[in-house]
């Protein structure tokens, strides 16, 4: 009898310990800083369709982030591009969420210093993530406003991508009592910020705005913004008052993990008859079509 156990590379490959593994086998220590404390940054890129999009801004997205938390590793962005490549393509997956980590990593026998960690290096490729089924990405999602505070910027800056969701997943929580699917959390100061994986757009008179204070700097948002005079749409970057969001003419949020995705109820109020609007299916398909033509993309090689 074999009691082998057999792994399907589409199921994920890592990077650990500059090995590739299957991802259920992939492991990190119980006392490394990033598990411990939160003590790590790390990026997310894709694949779609056989072809990294934007993976140079994302690895150099990580490296701004490991230098705003005094961490540093023995590879370069060519060699961290390359792990990366080599997990997908190891997994043979044409549609892959791709993430990079670097975590503090295991402080040495009676100190607590992190300056004497040796930080830790960790990729992974897995089937593409969505935050939203099929329905809700044609449908649209239902999200609330959170009572939940943003973790403010003086305390942890949402620009260096980091683990510290804890509110994020509390406003997660709220939203589900509340029988929606995502939350977006305020700034304590009668503005909104950002949600759990994903950045926030209002409409309003031909015109896309998204707060510019308090929230990670999205690489989907970033593609919107670049994207927004292509598209026939002003776009402003701004502080966005909870009441600006609430009287919005369209709604919709932006993430790697499903592009460009509507929003047609907010706390219980229907938007656009509860369908997509004009702009935010604009620039969706927009956003899409760009996938398509190979835009800020390079292609994976599959070959072994």
């Amino acid at each position: 009898m074999n009691d082998r156990i057999s792994h399907d590379p589409a199921d994920g490959i890592a990077f650990v310990n500059g090995a590739y593994v299957p991802l259920t086998e992939a492991t990190i220590p119980l006392t490394d800083r990033g598990f411990v404390r939160s003590d790590a940054t790390y990026d997310v890129t894709h694949v779609w369709k056989g072809r990294f999009f934007r993976l140079d801004d994302h690895i150099e997205r990580f490296q701004a982030s490991m230098r705003g938390l005094r961490m540093s590793l023995p590879y370069s962005s060519t060699e961290i591009a390359a792990i990366l490549v080599e997990c997908v393509r190891r997994s043979g997956l044409r549609d892959a969420y791709v993430q990079m980590t670097c975590t503090r990593g295991v402080p040495p026998r009676g100190t607590r210093d992190p300056r004497l960690c040796e930080n830790r290096f960790y990729a992974f490729a897995q089937p593409f993530v969505w935050i939203a089924n099929d329905e809700q990405r044609r449908d649209g999602l239902k999200m609330v406003v959170s009572s939940v505070q943003r973790i403010p910027p003086e305390s942890v800056d949402p620009r260096l991508k980091n683990f510290h969701w804890l509110d994020l997943t509390m406003g997660i929580f709220e939203a589900y009592d509340k029988n929606a699917t995502v939350a977006v959390l305020t700034d304590g100061q009668g503005h909104v910020t950002e949600g759990a994986g994903f950045n926030v757009f209002v409409v309003k008179d031909d015109v896309i705005t998204t707060p510019d204070r308090g929230v990670f700097e999205g690489m989907t948002r970033r593609s919107v913004i670049e994207l927004a005079t292509e598209a026939g749409v002003g776009c402003e970057l701004r502080p966005l008052a909870i009441g600006e969001l609430r009287d919005a003419d369209e709604i919709f949020i932006t993430s790697s993990a499903g592009g460009i995705m509507p929003v047609t109820v907010l706390d219980g109020r229907i938007y656009g008859n509860g369908k997509p609007g004009p702009i935010t299916s604009r620039i969706h398909d927009l956003y899409w079509a760009k996938h398509d033509a190979g835009w800020l993309s390079s292609p994976v090689d599959y070959t072994p």
